[in-house]
C-alpha cells in the first residue's frame, strides 16, 4: 500500500542499528538528576523524608541479621560439641532475630506506601507544571511539528519516569545494604569483595549500553508514535465516524496502524534479541564470581579456619553482596537511563516564550482614548519567505466597527492574532493610545479583549462553565453568565437541555448532551458578552448559523458594540455592511478600504466578490 499520504515517520525507525548515546553524553544525564530530586521534594518534602529514613533502616536489617545468626549457630554448635552451656542471652537472640524480622516486614509496608504517595504526589506536581509551562508558550510554538514532539515527549516522560524515584530510593537502600555487608566481608577476606565487583562490571556495562540504546530508539520513534495516535483518533472518534464509514475508509487507516506498529514492534524486538544474547553471556560473569567465592569460604571453614557461624555469615554476606552490587549497579544503569529521557522534560521547561511582558510594563487603560493602529505591518512565519501581511496600515478607533473581508490565506485572522498580540509583527509597529503594543502588560491587555475565533473551543463542561471561561473568574456569578447567554441568543437552547446550565455538554462524558453547531456557536459568542471587553473580536463567528440567526446574532452585536471597539471577520458580505469600515485584503496586503456603499460604486475587489455572492442567492 502506498503511504504517500502520510509523513515520512516510519524511514526514521527501520533502522536497526540505531546509534546509542556516547559514554560522555550519558554520565552528563545524570546531570538531570538533581533537578528531577528537587521537583520530588517540592511535590512532597515530608514523605522524602520518611521514605529515606525507611529504606535506610531497613537496609541495615540484612547484616543485623546475619550478625544475629551467626552468634546463634555458634552458640549451638558449642553445646553439641563441647557441651558449652547456652548463654543467658540466646533466648534474646532469637526473640531478636523475630523481632527484627516483624521490624523489616513492617518497613517495607512503609515503603511501599511512600512510594505509592510520593509517585502520586510527584505526578500531579510535574502534571501541574507542565500545564502552567504549556500555557506560558506562544501560540507559535504550538503551529510547529517539531514543537509538538518535544510536548508529546515531555508528557510522557513525566508520567512514564515516575518509576524513577522509586528507583532513586532503591538505589539509596541497596547501597547502604552493600556498605553494610561489605564491611561484614572485609572484615574476614577483603579480595572476596573485589572479586564480586569485578565479574558484575561487565554486565552493568551490556545493560547501561542496551538502556542507553533504548532511549535512542525511543527518541527516534516518537513522530511515527504520534501518527499512530493520530490514527487511532481518525478511526475511533465521533468526528471521523462518519466519514469512515461513508468513504469506507477503515480498511486503509488499519492497513497503515498495522504498517506503522509492525516496523515498531520489530525494530523493538532486534534490539531485545541483542540484549537477550548478549547480556545473558555477561550474566554468567556475576554468576561465576559469587559461586566462585562461596566455594572458596567453604573451603575455608574445612580446613577450621572458619567458624560454621562465621560460615554462615560470610556466606549471606556474600550473597546478599553479589546481589547488592549486581543490583546497584543495575538500578544506577536505570537512573542514568531515567535521567536521560528526563532531558525531554527539563528541556521543554527550557523553552521559554518569545512574547511576554516587559519589566514594569504599561496597564492598558481602564478606558482607550486613541485605539488601536497598524504602521507598515508586515509578517511572515519562522522558516518561510513568504510574507502574509505586507505593509498593512489602518486605524482602530475607540468606537469604530471594522470588518475585515478576503479570500482564504488572505491574512484576515492574522490581523487578529497581532491585534491581540499572540504574533509579533516581523516589520513594523502596532500602537495603542500611541504607544508601541509591547510596551503593554499581556495579562492586561488580554483582558480588555474578547475574541472568538472561528474554531473555537468546544469545552466538555457544563453549560455554565463553557460561557463562564470568557472570564473565568466569574464561573460562579450565574446573573452574568445567563444575562450573557441571554444577549448571544443561546439561553434557548439551554433552558431545553435536561439541566439546564448545569448539564454537561459535548459526548466524552455518560449523561453529556451535544449541541448543534449553530447552538455551539451561540454559546461561544456569549463568552464574548460576559468578558465586557474594550475590544471585541469576532473571527467568522456565525459560519455555522443559518441566514436568520447570523441575522439575529449580528443585529444584536451591533447594539451592544455601540460605542466600543469591534473587528469582525466574514465571508458574509450581507453581515458586514454594519461595519463603519470595511477592509478589504488582497495578497495580504490592504487593497481597499471604506464603506460597503462606497466600496460597492468603486467596482474593486470588494464589489466584485459581493457579485459573486450576491448571485449564488439568485
Amino acid at each position: 500500500m502506498s503511504t504517500k499520504a502520510f509523513p515520512k515517520t516510519i524511514e526514521a525507525v527501520q533502522d536497526p542499528d540505531i546509534p546509542s548515546p556516547r559514554w560522555r553524553e550519558r554520565l552528563q544525564a545524570l546531570k538531570n538528576v538533581p533537578p528531577v530530586m528537587k521537583f520530588v521534594w517540592e511535590a512532597a518534602p515530608a514523605i522524602v523524608v520518611g521514605d529515606l529514613a525507611s529504606r535506610v533502616a531497613a537496609a541495615l536489617v540484612p547484616l543485623c541479621a546475619l550478625i544475629i545468626t551467626r552468634h546463634i549457630i555458634d552458640n549451638i554448635v558449642a553445646l553439641r560439641s563441647n557441651g558449652t552451656p547456652l548463654p543467658h542471652t540466646f533466648w534474646w537472640l532469637v526473640a531478636g532475630e523475630f523481632a527484627l524480622a516483624a521490624f523489616a516486614a513492617m518497613l517495607m509496608r512503609l515503603v511501599d506506601f511512600c512510594d505509592v504517595a510520593l509517585a502520586e504526589r510527584f505526578m500531579r506536581h510535574i502534571s501541574v507544571r507542565l500545564m502552567k509551562h504549556a500555557a506560558n508558550l506562544d501560540l507559535m510554538s504550538y503551529e510547529d511539528p517539531i514543537f509538538y514532539d518535544k510536548l508529546e515527549r515531555a508528557r510522557v516522560q513525566s508520567t512514564d519516569r515516575v518509576q524513577m524515584i522509586k528507583i532513586a530510593g532503591r538505589l539509596v537502600q541497596e547501597v547502604v545494604t552493600t556498605v553494610s555487608l561489605a564491611a561484614g566481608i572485609l572484615f574476614y577476606a577483603p579480595w572476596l569483595l573485589l572479586a564480586l565487583v569485578i565479574c558484575v562490571v561487565p554486565a552493568f556495562l551490556g545493560e547501561t549500553h542496551f538502556a542507553f540504546l533504548g532511549y535512542s530508539m525511543s527518541f527516534q520513534q516518537t513522530p511515527a508514535r504520534r501518527e499512530l495516535d493520530y490514527l487511532r483518533m481518525v478511526g475511533g472518534t465521533k468526528e471521523g465516524a462518519k466519514e469512515v464509514k461513508l468513504f469506507g475508509l477503515a480498511p486503509f487507516l488499519v492497513n497503515r496502524y498495522s504498517e506503522v506498529a509492525t516496523d515498531l514492534c520489530d525494530q523493538t524486538l532486534r534490539v531485545a534479541r541483542r540484549k537477550l544474547s548478549v547480556g545473558s553471556l555477561l550474566a554468567l560473569l556475576g554468576v561465576a564470581g559469587y559461586y566462585g567465592t562461596y566455594a572458596f569460604v567453604i573451603l575455608q571453614t574445612v580446613r577450621g579456619a572458619l567458624t560454621l557461624g562465621q560460615m554462615t555469615l560470610l556466606a549471606g554476606a556474600i550473597a546478599g553482596a553479589s546481589t547488592n552490587i549486581q543490583a546497584v549497579f543495575t538500578t544506577f544503569s536505570e537512573i542514568a537511563n531515567q535521567a536521560l529521557f528526563m532531558t525531554d522534560l527539563l528541556l521543554f521547561f527550557s523553552v521559554k516564550p518569545k512574547i511576554s511582558s516587559m519589566p514594569n510594563a504599561l496597564h492598558v487603560p481602564k478606558k482607550i482614548h486613541e485605539g488601536f493602529e497598524f504602521k507598515n505591518v508586515s509578517f511572515q512565519y519562522p522558516g518561510s519567505s513568504r510574507q502574509v501581511l505586507k505593509n498593512v496600515s489602518f486605524k482602530l478607533g475607540t468606537s469604530e466597527r471594522i470588518a475585515i473581508v478576503g479570500e482564504n490565506g488572505q491574512g484576515k485572522t492574522t490581523i487578529v492574532k497581532l491585534l491581540t498580540r499572540l504574533y509579533e509583527p516581523t516589520e513594523g509597529q502596532i500602537l495603542l493610545d500611541g504607544k508601541d503594543l509591547r510596551e503593554y502588560d499581556l495579562e492586561s491587555l488580554w483582558s480588555q479583549i474578547g475574541v472568538i475565533f472561528q474554531d473555537f473551543m468546544r469545552y466538555e463542561m457544563t453549560a455554565s462553565a463553557n460561557i463562564a471561561v470568557g472570564r473565568i473568574e466569574e464561573i460562579k456569578n450565574q446573573f452574568l453568565i445567563r444575562a450573557a447567554a441571554n444577549k448571544s441568543l443561546a439561553e434557548h437552547a439551554i433552558r431545553k437541555l435536561p439541566q439546564g446550565f448545569d448539564q454537561v455538554l459535548g459526548s466524552r462524558f455518560e449523561g453529556a448532551v451535544d449541541l448543534s453547531g449553530g447552538e455551539w456557536q451561540k454559546i461561544a459568542i456569549a463568552r464574548a458578552y460576559l468578558r465586557d471587553a474594550q475590544l471585541l473580536i469576532l473571527d467568522e463567528p456565525t459560519a455555522a448559523l443559518d441566514a436568520r440567526s447570523e441575522h439575529e446574532v449580528f443585529q444584536r452585536f451591533s447594539e451592544l458594540t455601540t460605542g466600543k471597539m469591534s473587528v469582525l471577520i466574514s465571508h458574509r458580505f450581507s453581515t458586514v455592511k454594519m461595519a463603519d469600515r470595511i477592509l478589504v485584503l488582497k495578497n495580504g496586503e490592504i487593497a481597499e478600504q471604506g464603506k460597503h456603499d462606497q466600496l460597492i460604486k468603486t467596482g474593486g475587489a470588494y464589489a466584485e466578490m459581493f457579485e459573486l455572492q450576491a448571485a449564488s442567492y439568485r
